[in-house]
């Protein structure tokens, strides 16, 4: 089992990156940077390839809507070459409310777009000379959309790797799919071992059957809060909050990933009314309705004994990577929190 760690949104990035420092040598395998409608992924990766030896620097995740998707297999190759071969390129069709909201773009057809951004990155690391007719990406641009003077062209350098590892967000069935069937890595949010395989197991399975052989296993990334003492168990309710703000307050009804995910692994009343209290302005009891077997089933929380059976158990459920959030925010609570984690994932 691999450990990892996101990179804060905010504060001293500067001393973040000394820390990740630190995290590494203690045994920290991945660092993540997110980007929604927050200071972009890139920059701070370039950052932390720089001051960094052996982690692997993972976009976490980049939506394919802000960027052609020449730019993104640019961006990917570039950050591969200033940090020597270690980036993953994590993308996802984030939602309607940033890409309309912030970015300003339609949020259509993410799977077709989805398929097609990854075909395009991987013509690009290869120096193929760009030729792509997809439904919904042409490259060169038509004549009749444009002046006609666009031509083929490839990379002027040449990538680190021509395969650079490409981790897919999802969790609806096709974008599942599709993960299992062209990406590296795929990366759920709320991954709850015991009912994993009842959510996701068909939609794997058809990807994994269209798979090819040369993309190697599936890896499975998934984010778990973490809090490992005998008394760590009071901090089960620090986690509700963040769950409630997407069980309940990301997207609108009907129109909310995450709440069809709760659904789906069998809340569907606890669903409906953390949302409805969400949306009512009421966060503080939407956080608290929410079922405490979801909290416990997708957190690391509670003494080493325990923590150790929930990392076999989602190890068992085909996780492959942890992302660590440890609920001590302190430095020095970090480092401990990684430094016990990988003891005990090994």
């Amino acid at each position: 089992m691999r450990i990892g760690i996101q990179a804060a949104y905010a504060g001293d990035f500067q001393q973040t990156a000394s820390e990740l420092k630190d995290l590494e040598s203690a045994g920290l395998d991945l660092a993540m940077c997110a980007e929604v409608y927050t200071f972009d992924a890139v920059s701070q990766l370039g950052y932390l390839a720089a001051v960094t030896e052996r982690v692997e620097l993972m976009s976490g995740i980049l939506p394919i809507y802000s960027r052609t998707p020449a730019l993104t297999a640019m961006t990917a190759a570039g950050l591969d070459f200033v940090s020597g071969g270690r980036f993953t390129l994590g993308l996802g069709a984030s939602g309607p409310q940033v890409i309309e909201g912030w970015h300003g773009v339609p949020y259509d057809a993410p799977l077709q777009r989805t398929r097609e951004v990854v075909e395009i990155c991987r013509q690009v690391w290869r120096r193929e000379k760009l030729q792509h007719e997809g439904k919904k990406y042409s490259v060169p641009l038509p004549a009749d959309q444009g002046t006609g003077l666009g031509k083929p062209l490839k990379l002027i350098n040449t990538p680190v790797r021509e395969r650079i590892p490409v981790m897919l967000a999802a969790l609806g069935p096709k974008n599942v799919e599709l993960a299992a069937e062209i990406a590296e890595l795929w990366e759920p949010i709320f991954f709850m071992p015991e009912r994993a395989g009842d959510v996701w197991g068909d939609a794997l399975a058809a990807g994994r059957a269209k798979r090819d052989p040369a993309l190697g296993e599936l890896q499975v990334v998934t984010g778990v809060p973490v809090a490992i003492g005998e008394d760590a168990e009071q901090l089960l309710d620090a986690v509700r909050p963040g769950i409630a703000l997407y069980v309940g307050g990301m997207g609108a009804k009907g129109k909310n990933f995450y709440n069809d995910l709760a659904r789906r692994y069998g809340f569907e009343a606890e669903a409906e009314t953390v949302q409805d209290l969400y949306l009512a302005g009421r966060k503080d009891e939407a956080a608290a309705a929410l079922p405490e077997e979801l909290i416990r089933a997708t957190s690391l929380i509670g003494p080493e004994s325990y923590v150790a059976e929930r990392i076999a158990a989602f190890a068992e459920a085909g996780v492959t990577t942890l992302v660590l959030q440890p609920l001590d925010g302190s430095p020095q609570g970090r480092l401990r929190t990684v430094e016990t984690m990988r003891r005990l994932a090994g």
